[in-house]
């Protein structure tokens, strides 16, 4: 534990300044109020073992949202059934799953069937994950991928961690990695063209 003799830190106000943000960021990653609320709590825990490692270079705000990152991949980390798993999951229905995007030729060319193909203005970019309009239809698809996409997905594009970093955090190679990210992109498009862009509910 440290003796806490750093001054750019504020643990007494933790609760008060940042609980319902962190809060908030926890329960769209996990969709579990239970279980977010610990992962919060795990959070303020660890910082208040860490705080030597504090040095004042970010803010305490970005720096317990780190820790809380942490914490949420290591959860989905610990649930998953394992990098063996998770690949016959994805060889196991990957014909499948292409034909639904792909003609046939897709393994070499990656020719999009029919109306599949997003549109110039619809494409499934990084800029959406930030824009507000999308949130509410974010939280919805995000909640609709399986807890095997799910966690890399948001890893990648939310927590913006390097490929290297999420390979490594779940054990899985780098080939499986692409696969699973390409997977989710296609289907978080698919989604939202569906909860925004047509503005269907």
């Amino acid at each position: 534990m440290s003796s806490y003799n750093n001054r750019n830190t504020e643990p007494a106000l933790w609760v008060e300044r940042f609980a319902d943000y962190l809060y908030s960021i926890a329960c769209i990653q996990v969709n579990d109020k239970e279980q977010a609320k610990d992962l919060v709590s795990d959070t303020f825990l660890s910082a208040l073992q860490n705080l030597d490692n504090f040095r004042g270079e970010s803010s305490e705000k970005t720096w317990l949202t780190r820790i809380l990152n942490n914490k949420i991949i290591d959860h989905y980390r610990k649930s998953s059934t394992g990098s063996k798993n998770l690949k016959h999951y994805l060889e196991s229905s990957d014909e499948q799953f292409y034909q639904t995007f792909f003609e046939p030729s897709y393994l070499s060319e990656y020719h999009w069937k029919g109306n599949n193909s997003p549109s110039k203005n619809e494409q499934f970019t990084d800029y959406l994950i930030t824009n507000s309009e999308f949130q509410l239809a974010l939280e919805h698809c995000l909640n609709q991928l399986s807890p095997k996409l799910k966690p890399i997905f948001v890893a990648k594009f939310i927590h913006e961690a390097d490929s290297e970093t999420i390979c490594k955090e779940f054990e899985i190679s780098s080939s499986n990695y692409w696969i699973i990210i390409h997977r989710a992109k296609l289907l978080m498009r698919t989604c939202l063209e569906h909860k925004w862009l047509n503005g269907k509910a």
